[in-house]
């Protein structure tokens, strides 16, 4: 899409100020992968996205992350480019390729695991969405979106949520906006998050974008606390970027090593099953 194409495009009207960056990060690199937030480190700030992580990973054969578990959240990996391949104990397997998307609604436990195809390094980021009372010791749920199923309205790719007319096929929380937006050097862009959103975030892939200040690729930006209030961006250079914005978690972070959960007892429950698993995946081997 080109800057005038952009400047046509309806925006919601506001009278508010932009809003302001309050804190920014490069995270810890291991290996190809930066941990830009945690569920111990940034968590209470950006619930209910409570981690993030920002791979770039040359295929060598060997796994990414290994089979591991999780409860009490979901977990969703955005592929930008090469491919990987997945399986879940909710009996799914297959490949995922640049521009599909892997929700796991972990629930009440689930192990998954995801490894590089071969060909070109895989660029990914993986997020976790910690689950309200209702869905956090609920039935695992995994749902695989090819690239063609991921709705677009201009720049903006669509992950969760919805903006302008077009709408997300994952079965997420209500009140959370997750997209991948890709700007040309010199384009802009303004986002107005829906009534509540008083969070919001986003962390860049490729390039440079300002927002009041500059924001680099490998960096997470988080936005101050606000309901109403626009974000205001323009790409310094061809960027690619994933946002978030949502109603905050109200609920503590109760963690375990792979979990999150509200309270002990769910926590409790959630790890009890994944051990169950655990020890049915070691007695198939």
């Amino acid at each position: 899409m080109n800057i005038d194409t952009a400047v046509l495009t309806p925006i919601p009207e506001t009278t508010l100020a932009p809003r302001r960056i309050v804190f920014r990060t490069g995270g810890r690199a291991h290996g190809g992968i930066t941990r830009l937030a945690s569920p111990s480190d940034l968590g209470d700030l950006l619930k209910p996205f409570v981690f993030l992580d920002h791979a770039v990973v040359v295929p060598t054969g060997k796994p990414m992350f290994g089979m591991h578990p999780h409860s009490g959240i979901a977990t969703l990996t955005t592929v930008l480019n090469g491919a990987i391949s997945y399986q879940d104990t909710t009996g799914k397997h297959g490949e995922l390729h640049a521009g599909g998307l892997e929700w796991m609604k972990a629930g009440n436990g689930v192990w998954h695991d995801g490894d590089v195809l071969p060909g070109e390094a895989v660029r990914l980021f993986q997020l976790w969405v910690a689950l309200p009372p209702a869905q956090e010791n609920s039935p695992a749920e995994s749902q695989y979106i090819s690239p063609s199923q991921v709705q677009r309205d201009g720049p903006v790719r669509v992950i969760l949520g919805r903006h302008g007319s077009a709408t997300s096929d994952i079965r997420a929380p209500d009140d959370i906006n997750y997209f991948h937006v890709q700007l040309s050097a010199g384009e802009s862009w303004r986002y107005v998050p829906p009534a509540g959103h008083n969070v919001s975030w986003l962390a860049i892939d490729k390039g440079r974008l300002n927002a009041s200040e500059p924001i680099e690729a490998g960096q997470l930006a988080v936005f101050e606390e606000s309901d109403g209030a626009p974000i205001e961006l323009q790409a310094e250079d061809a960027t690619s970027f994933v946002i978030g914005s949502a109603i905050k978690h109200p609920y503590p972070l109760v963690l375990g090593h792979y979990s999150v959960h509200t309270n002990a007892d769910a926590l409790a429950r959630g790890e009890a099953e994944i051990r169950r698993i655990g020890r049915d995946l070691a007695g198939a081997k």
